[in-house]
This record gives C-alpha cells, sequence and structure tokens, in this order.
C-alpha cells in the first residue's frame, strides 16, 4: 500500500472501519493463529535524564518520586514470571546511560538467564545507548529491544522533543539501525492522537515500520499528562473515542502490511477504554505485558496519569485476562518466548 491508499483505510468510519478490523484479525489468524504472547512487564526505575515533552518520567518534573528497584526486586519479578508461565519479561525504565546503569543491567539480564536454565526471554526498552552497550546486553541474554521513534516525522518529533544534544531524531534512528545490525528483534512504535499529527504523519509511520523492517510494534494512544508542556496543547487532541478508534485502524492497518510481526495491545489503550486492550488484539495485535512491578512502585511510574491495572495482583491479572481473551477467541501461548515469527524466518 502507498500513502494514499493507506489515508482511504484510516479514514474509514462505521461499516468500512468494520471491515478493515474484521479483515485484519483474519490475516492474523492465518499467519499467526489466535495465540496472545505474554510479556511479565518489570518496571526497573523511573529516573529519566531524558526531558521528553509528553512523558511524566521526564528529568523535569520535580513532582516524580524517583525509584530503583533493588536486584532481588527484579529478579523477585522474573521468577513470577517463570511461576506464571508467561514465558517472557520486559525489564523497561527511564533512559539512563551511566556506567553503574549499563553493568547492573547487563548483571541483572545474566541473572534472569540464569532462571530455570534461560527458560525466560528477555525484552529491553531502556532507550537510547550506545551499540556497545546494546551489544553487552545481547551477549548477555537479551534479545528483543523495544525503541520507539514515537513520530517518524522529524518535524512532529521536535515539537513533542526538546531539540537539543540529548533529544537527537537521527540519533534515535541510529540506534535502531544498530540494535537490527547487532541481531535483536528489534521494535519501535508510536502515539496516536497527538497535538499538531496528521493523516499523513500516521500514514507514513506504517511505512516507516515496513521500510525499517521491524520484528515487533507497539501503538497506543497518547494520554496528555498534566505535568508536562505538551499539556497545554490538550484542546489539539481528539477525544478518547477518536484517539482509540484510530490506534485500532493502525495496528489493523499494520497488520495487513506485515502480517507476521509481534504488535502489542498498549496498557494506554486500557486506560482510554475499559475494553481497549481486547479491541487491540482483536484488530490485530498478539502482544499483552501484565505488570509484574511491586505494588508499591507502580504510580511512581506514571508515565500519563490514570494508568490502567495499577492496582492488579499478577495472579488475579492471569486469571482476568484469560477469560477476557476466550471471550474474544483468542487464546494465550504459555511458556513460549513467543519471537516474532518474521523475525525467525528471516533468521533461518
Amino acid at each position: 500500500m502507498d500513502r494514499e491508499e493507506i489515508k482511504v483505510l484510516l479514514a474509514s468510519e462505521g461499516p468500512a472501519m468494520k471491515s478493515l478490523l474484521q479483515r485484519a484479525q483474519d490475516v492474523k489468524f492465518k499467519y499467526l493463529d489466535n495465540y496472545v504472547h505474554l510479556r511479565g512487564l518489570i518496571e526497573y526505575g523511573n529516573v529519566c535524564e531524558k526531558n521528553c515533552l509528553y512523558c511524566g518520567l521526564r528529568s523535569g518534573n520535580g513532582k516524580v518520586e524517583r525509584y530503583c528497584l533493588s536486584d532481588e526486586e527484579v529478579l523477585e519479578c522474573a521468577r513470577l514470571a517463570h511461576e506464571l508461565g508467561y514465558g517472557s519479561v520486559a525489564l523497561q525504565s527511564g533512559e539512563r546511560s551511566d556506567p553503574e546503569f549499563i553493568d547492573k543491567i547487563e548483571y541483572l539480564v545474566r541473572e534472569i538467564k540464569k532462571i530455570d536454565g534461560g527458560s525466560l526471554g528477555i525484552t529491553l526498552s531502556l532507550g537510547e545507548q550506545s551499540e556497545e552497550t546494546y551489544r553487552r546486553w545481547f551477549q548477555a541474554g537479551a534479545h528483543r529491544y523495544l525503541l520507539r521513534i514515537e513520530s517518524s516525522s522529524e518535524e512532529l518529533y521536535y515539537k513533542i522533543h526538546p531539540k537539543n544534544a540529548k533529544h537527537s531524531f537521527q540519533h534515535r534512528l541510529d540506534c535502531l539501525e544498530s540494535l537490527k545490525s547487532i541481531g535483536y528483534q528489534t521494535g519501535t512504535g508510536v502515539m496516536v492522537g497527538l497535538p499538531f499529527q496528521t493523516l499523513d504523519h500516521l500514514a507514513d509511520d506504517l511505512l516507516f515500520f515496513q521500510k525499517m523492517d521491524v520484528a515487533m510494534v507497539g501503538i497506543g494512544p497518547y494520554i496528555p499528562h498534566p505535568d508536562t508542556p505538551l499539556y497545554r496543547f490538550k484542546d489539539l487532541v481528539p477525544s478518547a473515542k477518536e484517539r482509540m478508534d484510530m490506534t485500532l485502524k493502525m495496528i489493523a492497518v499494520l497488520r495487513i502490511m506485515m502480517p507476521e510481526i509481534n504488535m502489542v495491545a498498549a496498557t494506554a489503550n486500557q486506560t482510554v477504554d475499559p475494553q481497549g486492550r481486547e479491541k487491540a488484539i482483536a484488530a490485530g495485535a498478539n502482544v499483552i505485558m501484565p505488570n509484574l512491578t511491586p505494588g508499591e512502585y507502580r504510580e511512581s511510574y506514571f508515565i500519563y496519569p490514570d494508568k490502567a491495572c495499577v492496582k492488579d495482583m499478577p495472579d488475579q491479572c492471569k486469571s482476568c485476562l484469560d477469560i477476557r481473551l476466550a471471550a474474544i477467541g483468542h487464546k494465550i501461548l504459555y511458556n513460549a518466548w513467543g519471537d516474532s515469527v518474521a523475525f525467525t524466518k528471516k533468521a533461518r
């Protein structure tokens, strides 16, 4: 599809949108069956050296109570993921690139790989790093990395990030290329419903994913945070329903364009719509990241406000997911890494 064809699909409403979502689900069932993969999310820390204009964890937000999990807390989360049969964990944090942080992540990845003989898959989402750092973490045992571009338009990128040495659009692209060259299953993603965002931007985002030939993508609605500079443009943000609908159409079109990649049903979907996660799965997503972070820290990891599932306990979350996914004709594939089919085929 070219940009104009994508825009027609993204503009669809009513029966046309329903047909698009159904087609995307049919494509997913054909290539990936009805399985959903889980990544036990561990929010390692909220200390961040970046100052992104949309994020509640930005370094300039003095209202955040900063934290960092202990080694044992991280490993206990990983062991819990294994006990629950999740198959993989995702280690996420605010962006840091100091030597202590780099060494600590390498140590934690190696320790997680010791659990049951390396049975857990490991995804990292730890921001921009040097190629050497990415390589160290890969050699320690991480094999997937999510680095969201947030917008593939350089112009829009600098409307939601400061334009300075710490926030370089080109450097973010370079990091994605480094991750791919090292051998990571590389993922990226965007927010939907940003101020100043157009249909052209969103169509170009989908073409960007295809051109980059990524293995996984996360697409979710933008949620304004009152303690961020971008909040002053909240009147330019579409309604929650409009953002949710556009997110679903983005997921659906991308599933048709790239039928074998992994796509995350982001927690942000559940935040703007009580059925948002299930709707994203039905539209073509196939990955969910249940939160395993210890409860006392979760309210300090608010990238956006009113985050869904903050108080859910892991065992309750597992039962809930089984029931809710079965209701829409899907089932969780337990005790599996759930690697991207697109990536594994190329690796062969």
